[in-house]
């Protein structure tokens, strides 16, 4: 085999490897509680928010326990927090995050639906 042959023979079998990882990956993994915290902290949720009490808004745990087991939580909860809304944790309203990029909301949306009191 010529030098041009190995060379494209090489470069196929790392383009293979790479497709191979990236299909093994799923496309949001779970953030671990440090990640999560940091995000909180940049997207300023920690205003309102924290992990086990209640500070404005929910603490993040009881949001977890409200929607276990619910399906399509992830998606109502991700569309809650880009839009705001008020009504099911009291009478101050959460106000829209728009500012917040979409992938930010689905991973902290993913990460508190994993909490446990």
């Amino acid at each position: 085999m010529g030098n041009t042959a190995v060379s494209m023979t090489r470069n196929f079998a790392s383009l293979a490897a790479v497709a191979a990882a990236l299909v093994a990956t799923p496309a949001f993994a779970v953030l671990d509680n440090a990640a999560a915290e940091a995000l909180m902290k940049k997207d300023n949720c920690a205003a309102c928010h924290s992990i086990d009490k209640k500070v404005i808004g929910p603490a993040y745990v009881d949001v977890a326990a409200k929607y276990k087991g619910d399906k399509g939580a992830a998606a109502k909860l991700e569309k809650k927090v880009k839009e705001g809304g008020s009504g099911v944790w009291g009478p101050i309203p959460m106000p829209p995050n728009s500012n917040v990029s979409d992938a930010d909301i689905k991973s902290l949306v993913e990460w508190i639906l994993t909490l446990k009191k």
